[in-house]
């Protein structure tokens, strides 16, 4: 025990005392969540312009046109002759859409025939294409099913009946979870998570490679693995000392800041990011053992950023991806972190709802632990003095 308060003390002594590790590891926490949200403060996309090319010239054509402007979604930037124009428009970058309204579309309308609208969206931008699409879609559908209405009262159908015949299964969508149906709400929570797994990897590498990372041997001591096991539980209690202030910050005090759900129990968020907070911290040790200069810790970590992010999971599916990646992404921390704390932090979910990612983190923070146990006592072996031979 007093091997493991010396290890902890002086571990927590050199992350305050050389700036690389402190800078990584505290300073770079409040930088990123200062600076990372900010491209996603609006949430969602608002007036995406089009252009509106109307080949009726007519009330009803009119009117569509005025409904799909007054949309949150979509705006109405110009109103074009023909749709060689409205194409020169989309290749300029002046608008992402065209909704061409063909003619004769008040007349097919009123009589009942099929009157069908064009919608040309640009779709190399997904999140503008599925406004555009989303917008228009709604206003149209409802815009058929009032002039429907409409015809079938002027008819002699019943007023009470008309509506149910015209649109007989009226849709309403409501955004659980994320009321205004917004990116950030949806991307943050995960991305935060992986900005604290990353500056531990970085930060863990960076102590354990930067000169004084080993605690002087005590020569009274013989039970190697005993003192590996504490060198390591030292330095982890360390690291999640200092992670005591950042965690509480990150998953608790931001998503009120930036307005993010927060439905879950503190202590649940807080009790689910310890074995976290383990796991990454160990497997930051054991990468520092692979690359061994600080150099190329930092260069590892940092080119693994990217594909940690899509192996994640909420960037793309992992329904999509191929059975042998899937497996891989268990072994990293963060994976089932952030489906550990987004279920709780965001959806209300109790710990025994997320007992699954919960016992995960605490198997790879076990795994990772016992490997860097038995690399610190392999590496006390090698580096054990030689007593001289009896003559």
């Amino acid at each position: 025990m007093k091997r493991l308060l010396t290890v902890f003390w002086n571990e927590l002594g050199r992350i305050v005392t050389l700036l690389p590790p402190f800078a990584v590891m505290v300073l770079a926490p409040f930088a990123y969540a200062l600076l990372y949200p900010q491209p996603y403060l609006n949430e969602a996309l608002r007036d995406v312009p089009i252009a509106v090319v109307d080949q009726d010239n007519t009330q009803s054509s009119r009117e569509l046109a005025r409904r799909v402007d007054a949309t949150t979604d979509v705006g109405v930037a110009l109103v074009l002759p023909d749709l060689p124009s409205a194409q020169r428009a989309v290749y300029e970058r002046r608008i992402y859409g065209i909704l061409y309204i063909p003619q004769y579309f008040e007349r097919d309308l009123q009589h009942g025939r099929a009157s069908p609208v064009a919608l040309y969206a640009d779709a190399s931008y997904f999140l503008m294409y599925q406004r555009i699409s989303g917008g228009v879609t709604a206003v149209a559908r409802a815009f058929g099913a009032e002039t429907e209405t409409a015809r079938l009262i002027a008819a002699d159908v019943d007023p009470a009946i008309a509506p149910a015949v015209a649109d007989p299964m009226p849709l309403t969508a409501e955004p659980l979870f994320n009321p205004q149906g917004g990116y950030a709400t949806y991307v943050l929570p995960a991305a935060l998570i992986l900005i604290l797994q990353q500056t531990l990897l970085i930060g863990v590498g960076l102590l354990a490679t930067l000169p004084g990372a080993r605690v002087p041997r005590d020569p009274a001591s013989g039970d190697r693995l005993m003192n590996a096991l504490q060198t390591v539980s030292g330095k982890m209690l360390a690291y999640l000392v200092v992670e005591a202030v950042i965690l509480p910050f990150y998953l608790v005090a931001l998503p009120y800041f930036y307005d993010l759900p927060r439905l879950g129990s503190v202590t649940t968020i807080l009790v689910l990011a310890i074995p976290f907070v383990l796991a990454a911290s160990a497997l930051g040790i054991l990468l520092a053992a692979v690359f061994r200069r600080p150099l190329s810790v930092q260069l590892a970590t940092a080119s693994l950023g990217l594909p940690l992010f899509f192996l994640a999971g909420f960037a793309w599916p992992p329904e999509v991806m191929p059975e042998a990646i899937r497996v891989l992404a268990a072994f990293v921390p963060s994976t089932p972190a952030i489906n550990g704390l987004v279920g709780v932090a965001q959806l209300g979910a109790p710990l025994a709802d997320v007992r699954g990612p919960f016992l995960m983190l605490w198997g790879l923070a076990v795994l990772y632990g016992v490997l860097a146990v038995a690399l610190e006592a392999t590496r006390r072996e090698t580096t054990a003095p030689t007593l001289p031979r009896a003559l």
